[in-house]
């Protein structure tokens, strides 16, 4: 099937989800344009501030959006590309963005609170308790992944007959000799574009907090920045081994986790996000392009067996739905929607179109990705860069080079620009996911000491020990698992979160005496998925002898079953009152 065809009509149903489905959720909630606000009520100038709702979405969808919805359609396209559209299309309308949908207006009627704050309102200390460390162990299991995946991105190489040059000139990149083959080194423009970039935000930040310079001025800056940084790392790329860069990241986000955030933090991310809403249109763009240009799907429909046969897939339910992902619903766009998106909605009828209209736009971008892989590079070559026989696996770079494939066949770009740009625009998501969640962590393990302790010691309260606390638990998982292994447990991890939140918010919608079945049948449905996977990938870690991982399984159930019990109390004691 022609991928312009399945773009279009997947985007219809996606609009279709969003002015019915969405609304009928919106009338179920009680949304009232007229109740003011959190942003209003409290105003502190600092984290409570009414903002333009075009702003908000662009601030919120910078937030959620990481490398997940990239990379977890990429591995679950060894499924067949139906299983991977279907759950991406079905899963974003009814689960995924109904819970950022739900979990932004339950927190903005509570005041500006987190969902873990509601769980303690619910379920009460234990069950605010259990989210907290179920959260934590979830950004901690996203950090290792994506520190691995970031430095295999930044080390990418290719045989340049994959991206249509010589040997001999190099297209004008560097080559480099890696067991007498040359081969084109993609990764190295990106690590020196990152490198300049990093260096470059502190002055973004000082024009922005201390110099006061106009928006749109900071902004062509922070765009010329991050182009200038591109033809920078184009003429002068650096390779570094992978642990290296392991290292180097982990410094980067040790120290952006408790310097102040205008420093090296906000001005990064800023800079960065220049790259990735061009690079999100591109992707729009080139698959519609190449589609006119007749190019059709080029993966097998189904491939259950084969799938189910990879080391570290299994079986369609519950692998397919755990590995997907973010693309499908995310449970770390709760702790989005209850920090800060919660905190700045200017209005109630905003949360619709932000949290709702902000997941199905993740969900495009999944669908987005399983059509340039798609159409992009056949099956074979497809495999054996995801799922090599020997070496590695390389999630990433597949995306990068369908990118670069579908953009030369729409656009002319050249096929190794068009791959480099796809190496940038994940390496974006990837580092700035990793930096904004050892924040978050550092902020829970804080939140955490004060609620299982009356008066925690100082070290407990201390910022640099809970961002070494973070550092050391994250890297404890990167040096002791591929990425490969690590991305079920992580995808279980986070699809369980996502239920524990659309659990706390169907009791909160059951306090109030409103209809839940929108949020309680999506919350039964992931719980039941996610923890026959964590079973699964139990049996499968004791037997490899994977010890780190088996005990993240175990912990991570009780933790899950322990909220489901909480729940079912608080239900019974609900009917009991009334």
């Amino acid at each position: 099937m022609n991928i312009a065809v399945v773009m279009i009509g997947s985007s219809l149903l996606l609009i279709l989800g969003y002015t019915v489905y969405s609304r009928y959720i919106a009338r179920q909630l009680g949304v009232d344009e007229d109740r003011p606000t959190p942003a209003f009520t409290v105003n502190d100038g600092v984290d409570y501030i009414p903002t333009k709702p075009i702003v908000l979405f662009g601030h919120h969808f910078a937030a959620i959006a990481a490398a997940g919805p990239i990379v977890g359609p990429t591995l679950a396209l060894l499924f067949g590309f139906v299983p991977a559209w279907l759950w991406i299309m079905v899963g974003v309308i009814t689960i995924g963005a109904v819970h950022d949908f739900t979990a932004l207006f339950v927190a903005v009627r509570e005041g500006g609170k987190s969902i873990a704050e509601v769980a303690r309102r619910t379920l009460g200390k234990t069950g605010f308790v259990f989210y907290v460390l179920f959260a934590i162990l979830l950004c901690l299991l996203v950090c290792a992944a994506f520190l691995q995946l970031t430095a295999i991105a930044l080390t990418s190489t290719l045989p340049p007959d994959d991206v249509n040059i010589t040997a001999s000139t190099g297209g004008g990149l560097h080559m480099i000799d890696q067991g007498g083959e040359m081969r084109v080194q993609i990764g190295g423009v990106a690590s020196m574009s990152v490198i300049v970039m990093t260096l470059l935000a502190p002055f973004i930040g000082y024009l922005i907090y201390k110099r006061k310079i106009n928006v749109w001025a900071v902004t062509f800056i922070a765009f010329v920045v991050s182009m200038g940084s591109i033809v920078f790392g184009y003429y002068f790329p650096i390779t570094l081994d992978p642990t290296v860069w392991i290292v180097i990241i982990t410094c980067y986000v040790f120290f952006a986790a408790w310097i102040p955030v205008w420093i090296i933090l906000q001005p990064r991310d800023f800079v960065n996000a220049q790259i990735l809403f061009l690079g999100l249109a591109s992707m729009v763009v080139g698959v519609i392009g190449a589609g006119i240009g007749g190019v059709s799907i080029g993966i097998p429909s189904f491939n259950l067996e084969g799938a189910m046969s990879a080391p570290n897939l299994g079986v369609l339910w519950p692998f397919l739905f755990i590995t997907i992902a973010c693309g499908a619903a995310s449970g770390a766009h709760g702790l989005v929607c209850g920090g800060t998106t919660c905190k700045q909605l200017h209005n109630e009828k905003h949360a619709r179109i932000i949290g709702y209209g902000g997941m199905l736009l993740e969900g495009l971008l999944a669908l987005c990705v399983i059509l340039l892989i798609s159409g992009g590079m056949d099956f074979e070559k497809y495999k054996s860069i995801v799922y090599p026989t020997t070496g590695g696996s390389n999630a990433p770079l597949a995306f990068a080079l369908g990118l670069g494939s579908i953009l030369n066949m729409s656009l002319g770009l050249p096929k190794v620009l068009g791959t480099i740009w796809g190496i940038l625009l994940l390496e974006g998501f990837l580092v700035t996911t990793i930096d904004a969640l050892v924040r978050l962590s550092r902020y829970l393990f804080e939140e955490l000491w004060l609620t299982v302790m009356d008066n925690p010691p100082a070290i407990l309260r201390n910022r640099i020990f809970n961002s070494l606390l973070v550092v050391a638990g994250f890297l404890s998982l990167t040096f002791t698992n591929a990425y490969l292994r690590i991305w079920p447990i992580f995808g279980a991890a986070n699809q369980l979160l996502a239920a524990l939140t659309l659990i706390a918010v169907t009791a909160w919608l059951a306090q109030k005496a409103r209809k839940y079945w929108f949020t309680a049948i999506p919350a039964g449905f992931m719980i039941v998925t996610t923890l026959t996977s964590l079973v699964i990938l139990l049996r499968r870690h004791l037997t490899a002898a994977n010890y780190t991982l088996a005990l993240t399984d175990i912990v991570l159930m009780i933790l899950g079953v322990g909220v489901v019990v909480l729940t079912f109390r608080y239900f019974y004691n609900l009917r009991a009152r009334f």
